[in-house]
């Protein structure tokens, strides 16, 4: 079956843009294609600094043929809707159209054929409309057409369009379009210096080889393994490691169509600045990566005064001029951020603090400097409950923020936190105190490492804490996709706190501190209902484990499961019986109790529903006729004692043990008893035997919660 080329050759495109771009174009293009019955074999698009392409195999040639029937009025119609129908159809008269009957009577069907078309020109139908309709994050118009109405809109200016169609053994058909005065064709061209003649090309495979031989590698998966192979070995011819940086080697892939790497260096004496200060310059102002020195005796790898950058070209000169520009703008950047450095150090953190008085946090929530005060009273709380000395944490929630006012952090936010660590350091401050300057923003987000050192933890919980709490009291709660003050990140980092450290903490009532908090600090809004804010934040902390544990394999369900028997705040407690009763579930034990549960939850529901009262309170041991009947409720009996009891000791796996004791008898009552029974004494007896079960099982959980 035939296939497509299509590119889209233009100025530059900004890198951050190329890979939801290729996407797009990959999606848009497909998409049409099964919408008009063209179902294709594969599709993979391709971005360059300089282009958009895109390989679709296996098209059908053609559309299949299409037959639909069309109901029309019922035979006898007033003339009105005959006419309209024939009209819609296309069909002569009433002759052609075929009679259904119908209970509600005779109506007229009009078997409409509409006969398939040309792949090549459904392709010169939608491919206009998918550029001129492309979903740039921005675009631009340019030259003398702008002005006009319906003029292209594009994010860089549009010059060529190469668009193929045909079968791999024959010479294949130019698509038949024109987007603004761009003729499609067969036309592109290669690297902008190194191979800027135009090219002639047929289809994918001869498109991909003549690119490569003018220079231009189309696939950017490609051009990172070279960057980051080029790199490695010239580092290591060095005597150096390359840092490498996933980041930063995506948008440099995204820079160049041939890439160059060279070597560059800098003066020593620029190392006495912090090493994240230098790679954020090096990376940030002139996109080159770093390398650390093996030999060096610091243990976490001490920076070179040497860098590796990208060019996008292969310079007579062997590069030295391309390394000259860069090293000279990179020295220039490094005296700033050593001056900045510098000049922070001549300050300490507190003698900072002040200006905070004049820094809003948020309107309804008062200044930073307020906000400091309340993580300070909240570490000091939380500091005794995780192992932490109480006037450690409570200095280090007091200095966590001051970094925020330096000249390095003003230059580089991502360091942020780093910088406190390294000026409370200077100043002689403990190092607990200053790595919980760096550590209390952590975790922000999955993959991010979590503080252990308790003082760190004391601050992390405070910090996040309050952030949690003090923005559900002004009642500003993420809705659907939005969440502006990233309170979900803030409350997976108080989870994950929690869970790694192995605390025993009651969310409820550090909740209810961070409450006291905002009323002691003051703020200048009225709190919204602040008695409700714990227990609505609870039900959003249960929302977030349930992302939590679902991520790491566990059922979302036995969550709710959990939550449903009320006064759980213990996140620790929560985790390890949700995992107790997981393993719990996938025994044949767990499986057939759970249905028994269900069963008897089921029963019970319709007839509480149908008799419209509830079947609480103990059965009377004098109306169990069976056998069956008291072996259960001895049963339940001894395995509630044992379960609530291992529960007591937070035994969770003893509990489930003990649940698991009730099986054969549940078994045995269903198998042998009949609960409707004609007595009604008997039937509400029962009834009330297997709410025993059901109150049993609550114990663990609330089985009712959980997917079969």
């Amino acid at each position: 079956m035939p296939d497509l080329l299509l590119e889209l050759f233009s100025e530059e495109i900004p890198a951050r843009m190329h890979a939801k771009a290729a996407d797009d174009l990959r999606r848009m293009v497909t998409d049409k294609l099964v919408a008009e019955g063209l179902v294709y074999e594969g599709a993979k698009a391709f971005a360059t600094p300089r282009r958009l392409a895109l390989t679709v195999h296996g098209i059908p040639a053609r559309q299949p043929d299409l037959k639909t029937e069309r109901r029309g009025p019922k035979m006898g119609a007033p003339d009105a809707a005959v006419q309209g129908f024939l009209k819609a159809t296309g069909l002569k008269s009433l002759d052609e159209a075929k009679i259904q009957r119908d209970p509600k009577g005779d109506f007229y069907i009009a078997l409409i054929e509409k006969p398939g078309r040309d792949a090549i020109d459904v392709l010169a139908e939608i491919l206009p409309v998918i550029i001129r309709t492309f979903p740039w994050p921005k675009s631009m118009r340019w030259g003398a057409r702008s002005g006009k109405p319906g003029s292209l809109n594009w994010v860089r200016p549009l010059h060529a369009i190469t668009a193929t169609f045909g079968l791999e053994t024959e010479e294949p058909d130019v698509v038949p379009f024109s987007v603004d005065g761009i003729e499609a064709g067969q036309t592109t061209y290669g690297h902008r210096f190194l191979a800027p003649a135009a090219i002639q090309v047929r289809r994918f495979e001869d498109y991909e080889a003549k690119l490569l031989d003018a220079k231009v590698v189309l696939d950017p998966e490609r051009r990172k393994d070279a960057i980051l192979t080029d790199a490695k070995q010239l580092a290591f011819a060095q005597g150096f490691d390359l840092v490498e940086d996933q980041n930063l080697l995506d948008e440099v892939a995204g820079l160049v169509e041939w890439p160059v790497v060279l070597m560059g260096s800098f003066e020593p004496e620029f190392l006495a600045t912090p090493a994240e200060v230098i790679r954020a310059t090096i990376r940030n102002n002139q996109k080159c990566f770093v390398v650390s020195d093996p030999k060096s005796t610091d243990k976490a790898g001490k920076l070179a005064n040497k860098f590796i950058l990208v060019a996008n070209i292969e310079a007579t000169d062997g590069g030295k001029t391309i390394i000259a520009g860069n090293e000279r703008v990179i020295r220039a950047r490094l005296s700033d951020a050593k001056f900045f450095y510098e000049t922070d150090l001549k300050t300490k953190l507190e003698d900072r603090l002040p200006k905070f008085e004049q820094i809003v946090f948020h309107e309804k929530l008062g200044t930073q400097a307020a906000r400091i005060k309340r993580i300070e009273r909240l570490a000091a709380e939380v500091a005794p409950l995780v192992g932490a000395d109480v006037g450690k944490a409570t200095r280090a929630a007091h200095l966590a923020k001051a970094d925020l006012l330096t000249e390095v952090v003003g230059e580089f936010p991502e360091v942020q936190g780093l910088m406190g660590k390294y000026y409370g350091l200077a100043q002689g401050e403990d190092a607990s105190v200053a790595a919980a300057c760096e550590e209390h923003y952590k975790p922000q987000g999955p993959a991010d490492r979590v503080p252990a050192d308790p003082v760190s933890v004391a601050v992390a919980l405070a910090d996040k804490l309050d952030t949690l709490v003090g923005f559900w009291a002004i009642d500003e709660k993420p809705t659907g996709s939005k969440d502006p003050y990233a309170l979900r990140r803030a409350a997976l980092g108080v989870i994950r706190l929690v869970a790694e450290n192995a605390l025993r903490l009651s969310l409820l009532k550090v909740a209810e501190s961070a409450i006291a908090g905002l009323r002691e600090v003051g703020t200048p809004y009225a709190l919204v209902d602040h008695y409700k804010v714990p227990s609505d934040l609870l039900a959003f902390f249960a929302d977030r484990l349930k992302v939590q544990l679902r991520e790491q394999g566990a059922r979302h369900d036995l969550v709710d499961a959990v939550f449903a028997l009320g006064g759980q705040d213990d996140l620790l407690m929560i985790v390890r019986r949700v995992e107790a009763l997981g393993k719990f579930l996938e025994s044949d034990d767990g499986k057939n109790l759970l249905a028994g549960t269900k069963r008897a939850g089921n029963i019970l529901s319709i007839e509480e529903k149908k008799d419209k009262r509830t079947f609480d309170g103990a059965p009377d041991a004098a109306l169990y006729g069976l056998g069956e009947e008291k072996a259960l409720a001895k049963a339940i009996g001894e395995v509630q004692a044992e379960a609530s009891a291992a529960v007591a000791k937070e035994d969770f796996a003893a509990a489930m043990s003990a649940m698991a004791k009730l099986r054969p008898p549940v078994d045995a009552f269903f198998d042998k008893v009949r609960v409707n029974d004609d007595d009604p004494k008997v039937r509400e007896n029962r009834l009330k035997l297997l709410n025993e079960i059901r109150s049993a099982t609550r114990a663990v959980a609330d089985f009712s919660k959980i997917q079969d």
